[in-house]
């Protein structure tokens, strides 16, 4: 017998999960009922085969589904009643709801553990990338020591198109305008949305969840194309990244913007191609890439996850009891010793690098490479190009502080980790 299936929510991602039910992408599994706000818009499928519900949460809750699939967004609302009301009435469910489940996951998760049925969101991380089944499943003979990835297909986009000479604006009225990016970006450049993801990460690969106050994500409104620029030389690619990793009393957490070796597994494209890369023991390292948006893979995950309560896949949502996942663990800044790159636009007379050098020596950051060369388009003075010796982000962040304020300085010096391409 057929696994039957209510929908909520038919925006890209409900309008494809319908055209590959539809086209008979996944036997055992039947859409029973559908819910959306307006009934009238073309989706570019046919919905009278399927009942229809003016309320979500009524559909929740309908005999006629054991299925409930939310997708309709938004931490709380509507959202959040009717998986509560599905979950609460013996149905599974399967979201891509990540706002959702990164502030009320456990809460859900323990609701679902209650009522003995399961709650799955693969579709939530990464789109099409199944880092959440990995991490649940394919990971768990092994420790789990560091996460890192590149989750955010939006600042891919407009970071390719700042290297590309675009300045940051331009960038993001572009991603705007092809989709990319919403009307409102700032969950996606304000590093947010990859914080949010990275908190539903954690809580698999760590049994902790931090909550995104604790993360304190930076986004990519302060990269400039000139520090693209000057990267791009010395064979380095911006990316915002998103790490957490186990220490001895709680976790070290970071989502900031980034450089990688071109030869990184991190340089991935500069659309919404996302990356999750692992490094465990005894296994070593593993990398997870793919699609990370878009409504063919993001409807592709939430088929995942119905395919596999069709076979009985049940168990706990973050592959652990939610009681035993600390819902408030230890989380400190990333202190890990990495190298730097950092790049001052300064007035062109003597002297200038000697102050520059005096605060570093003094802060116990070693130089290892130092170029002087002209300003990007529409900077002032000349910029000098450093990259430094391993120390952390706090330290060279605090002597950036200091060399801002020299004299000669004219604007806030950049400084970014360059992560190692090992």
């Amino acid at each position: 017998m057929a696994l039957r299936v209510n929908i909520a929510g038919l925006g890209t991602v409900g309008a494809s999960l319908l055209q590959l039910l539809e086209g008979g992408q996944r036997e055992g599994l039947a859409v029973s009922g559908i819910s959306a706000r307006s009934r009238s818009r073309d989706r570019g499928v046919d919905l009278s085969p399927y009942a229809w519900s003016d309320d979500p949460v009524s559909l929740a809750q309908a005999d006629d589904a054991e299925v409930f699939v939310e997708l309709i967004g938004g931490e709380d609302g509507v959202a959040k009643a009717a998986i509560e009301t599905a979950l609460r009435s013996g149905k599974h469910v399967v979201t891509a709801n990540k706002a959702l489940i990164a502030k009320h996951g456990l809460a859900l998760a323990q609701l679902a553990e209650e009522m003995g049925v399961a709650l799955r969101f693969e579709a939530a991380v990464a789109g099409g990338v199944p880092v959440v089944s990995g991490l649940r499943t394919g990971l768990s003979g092994s420790k789990i020591l560091r996460l890192q990835g590149v989750l955010n297909g939006t600042c891919n986009f407009i970071l390719a198109a700042m290297e590309g000479g675009a300045s940051y604006a331009d960038a993001l009225a572009e991603a705007q305008r092809l989709g990319f990016a919403e009307a409102d970006p700032s969950f996606d450049v304000g590093g947010i949305d990859a914080a949010q993801k990275l908190a539903i990460l954690a809580a698999h690969a760590f049994g902790a969840m931090p909550p995104l106050t604790a993360i304190d994500p930076r986004g990519i409104d302060q990269v400039t194309p000139g520090d693209l620029s000057a990267a791009r030389e010395l064979g380095l690619r911006m990316k915002l990244v998103a790490a957490v990793s186990r220490t001895d009393d709680g976790l070290a957490a970071r989502v900031a913007p980034a450089l990688v070796p071109i030869t990184s597994a991190l340089d991935i494209g500069g659309g919404s191609e996302n990356i999750v890369v692992v490094d465990a023991e005894p296994l070593g390292r593993v990398a997870f890439s793919g699609p990370g948006a878009g409504g063919g893979p993001t409807a592709s995950a939430v088929l995942s996850d119905l395919t596999a309560i069709s076979r009985g896949a049940l168990g706990p949502a973050f592959g652990h009891p939610a009681s035993s996942i600390d819902a408030a663990p230890k989380v400190a800044p990333d202190a890990s010793p990495v190298p730097h790159f950092i790049r001052v636009l300064v007035e062109d007379r003597p002297g200038v690098l000697a102050g520059l050098t005096d605060i570093l020596g003094r802060a116990e950051i070693s130089i290892e490479t130092i170029r002087q060369g002209p300003a990007s388009q529409g900077e002032p003075g000349v910029e000098l190009v450093l990259t430094t010796h391993a120390s952390s982000t706090e330290t060279h962040e605090r002597a950036a502080a200091e060399i801002g304020k020299l004299e000669a300085v004219l604007a806030k010096p950049s400084v970014y980790p360059i992560l190692s391409k090992d």
